[in-house]
């Protein structure tokens, strides 16, 4: 075979090892072949088991614990702070810091400033003093860091509420921005669908500026507390942070002389909103940050704890609390039912259950029955647009997003079910959705179409992660794969989708992940969706993905990339190997044709050497991605799904194959 280029040193090294000429395999391929059978066999009997009796699949989504510090910073400000939430919370975000005293916002990760303040805070409520040891610890690496000052605007917040930080030295957010009309720059929906629900209340937090008493004081997290609040330069005028930052100041200006009849009419017109986007179950968009800052804009507004959409919103809270063996509680920032059952389903079917085994039939019942058929906040842009579409979590109507649109078709059809006509008008309407939620450009975004504009990201308030949704490489590819499945391969709209994917390819060959750690991830979404819309696996660009996917594999035959990936050029593919990265690295070599190569058999072999004996896989490394370089999540379902998929591919063949024996 001929030689490729090392994506990370530019050396040659050859490629998979050639076939045996006696039996067409490669050498020790009938031993892996035979491992692979059993470990998915396993993998079946165990994603099976986690089965709830409705049909669905769910497992926990761990990101870090400022989740768990708000929640009891929340409760702190709300007045219900009660002893078993605190003795809990505090076992766990205590069980979270590292040796050197901070906390990291993922597994192996450095200590992060921010998060380490906020996780100090809460455990201060919890009752931890600042000399035990291991909070002096914490508190003086916050001070070498720049102390709270140097802090992300967010905590920042946080710490205002109870007089810890001053407002006056936070980003203004004028409520009035709920008047402009969606064409004017700096809209509520030039944000992102989770940056928009985080906003629009913090606007009205912004106005009311509300101060509780503090419980403790926390000069110990200040480098100098006799000058808590150091005054920063500004950027040059001519740039876009000085130009932001002056804006800001003219905010602060306007944040005085703000007429009170148009004040009070932004507020209200805020909480309608607010009020209108509450979801059945009492949550705001099925995420914990919108529904914390929009439980306290309504009480800001007079909304008391027994109102009817405080109580719904404040149990909706509740449930996003898992409650560990050890009496330790872990505050998830999102459920992903929808996400975990359509994947549970394609992991299950390319393993070679029967399609209408009734495990599969339950849970595409249950997917059927989360399709969501009236319009959100994505109508604003699509105005004309019929719905039909699924969401991430149980409840969250006003957010279907794209992903898991795609995802659920392709899991529907992959189930031989009873009532064939219900599928098909249901997947109908999810495929005409999708198509319609196309961007400008050919590809697609997770929530919102065409949601690209640069300025949100500038704004000094908007400092915790990505606020704006512009189309991925991830996302794009999952929907051309499914339109490939639909027989949309030739579509005009589907053809679009594949010029941008190739467009975006890297130097190396691999593709930026921008939900999943990172360019594995994008790159084994991107190379099935190729490949599935007839791109052939002699194509430069797959040629080029296939070399970067063998450079990078570790010497022990898995793949790994961190985290940090997403800041450092150095860690690009680069990490200790998981169950998860491992699948996708397979996902694409299986789609690329390279079901016989050697590091194709390297890799089957690391998934079956490493499962356990119940059938499961031990990942304690972050492999999904909220916000690149900012909120990092492990899905803990990740690391049965896409290795039971790659097994089942590398056993049975790829799904919906010329040579596949598998069918809908």
């Amino acid at each position: 075979m001929t030689a490729t280029t090392d994506g990370s040193t530019g050396a040659p090294r050859p490629r998979a090892a050639a076939a045996s000429a006696t039996t067409g395999v490669a050498p020790g391929a009938d031993a892996v072949l035979g491992a692979a059978r059993q470990a998915a066999e396993r993998g079946v009997g165990h994603l099976l088991a986690r089965q709830d009796a409705q049909g669905w699949w769910k497992g926990d989504l761990e990101t870090n614990v400022t989740m768990d510090a708000e929640d009891l910073m929340l409760r702190q400000f709300l007045g219900i702070q009660d002893e078993k939430t605190l003795r809990a919370a505090g076992l766990f975000i205590r069980g979270e810091q590292r040796d050197d005293g901070t906390w990291a916002t993922f597994y192996g990760g450095p200590g992060e400033l921010s998060t380490t303040i906020e996780a100090y805070v809460a455990l201060r409520l919890a009752g931890d003093r600042p000399e035990d040891a291991h909070m002096a610890r914490a508190s003086a690496w916050i001070r070498a860091q720049g102390g709270i000052a140097a802090a992300r605007v967010f905590t920042r917040i946080w710490l205002a509420l109870f007089g810890w930080w001053k407002w006056d030295d936070l980003p203004e957010l004028p409520p009035e921005l709920i008047f402009l009309p969606k064409w004017v720059p700096l809209n509520i929906y030039d944000f992102g669908c989770w940056a928009r629900q985080t906003i629009v209340p913090l606007t009205v937090v912004s106005a009311k500026r509300p101060v509780r008493p503090a419980p403790f004081a926390l000069d110990e997290l200040h480098t100098d507390a006799r000058c808590p609040h150091p005054v920063k330069p500004l950027a040059p005028v001519a740039s876009w942070d000085g130009a932001f930052q002056r804006l800001d100041k003219m905010l602060h200006a306007y944040h005085k002389v703000a007429p009170r009849k148009l004040r009070r009419t932004a507020m209200r017109s805020a909480a309608r909103w607010i009020v209108e986007r509450q979801e059945n179950d009492g949550c705001w968009g099925g995420i914990q940050p919108p529904a914390v800052y929009s439980v306290i804009a309504l009480h800001l507004l007079g909304y008391d704890l027994q109102h009817p959409v405080m109580r719904a919103g404040l149990e909706s809270l509740d449930r996003f609390a898992v409650w560990r063996e050890d009496g330790a509680r872990m505050i998830e920032a999102c459920q992903s039912p929808v996400w975990d059952t359509c994947l549970a389903v394609i992991a299950l079917a390319d393993a070679g259950v029967p399609a209408d085994h009734p495990a599969l039939v339950r849970a595409a019942d249950w997917m059927l029955d989360e399709e969501i058929t009236r319009p959100g906040d994505w109508a604003v842009r699509r105005p004309g647009l019929p719905p039909g579409g699924w969401a991430f979590e149980f409840h969250n109507d006003n957010y279907p997003d794209i992903d898991d649109t795609a995802e659920v078709i392709l899991a529907l059809r992959r189930v031989q079910h009873p009532q064939r006509d219900r599928v098909d008008a249901a997947i109908a309407r999810g495929v005409r959705w999708n198509l319609g939620m196309q961007s400008k450009n050919g590809a697609w975004g997770a929530f919102d179409a065409d949601n690209t504009s640069a300025f949100p990201n500038r704004l000094p308030f908007c400092d915790f992660g990505e606020v704006i949704d512009p189309p991925s490489a991830d996302v794009t590819a999952h929907v051309v794969e499914m339109l490939a499945y639909e027989g949309k391969s030739h579509d005009p709209r589907t053809r679009r989708g594949i010029e941008w994917l190739l467009a975006e390819q890297e130097a190396n060959g691999a593709w930026f992940g921008r939900w999943g750690v990172n360019y594995v991830y994008g790159t084994g979404s991107v190379v099935p969706a190729l490949t599935a819309a007839g791109i052939p696996a002699s194509h430069p660009a797959i040629r080029r993905a296939v070399g970067w996917l063998e450079s990078v594999q570790n010497d022990d035959g898995g793949w790994g990339e961190d985290l940090r990936s997403y800041g450092e050029t150095e860690w690009m593919g680069r990490g200790p190997s998981t169950a998860s990265q491992t699948a996708w690295a397979l996902l694409a070599l299986l789609a690329a044709g390279e079901r016989d190569g050697k590091a194709v058999e390297r890799g089957i072999a690391w998934l079956a050497e490493t499962q356990r004996e119940d059938g499961s896989w031990d990942e304690p490394y972050f492999t999904g991605t909220g916000f690149p370089r900012d909120f990092s999540i492990n899905y803990h379902l990740y690391r049965q799904v896409f290795p039971l998929t790659a097994l089942g591919r590398y056993v049975h063949g790829e799904p919906f194959s010329p040579n596949s024996t598998k069918g809908s």
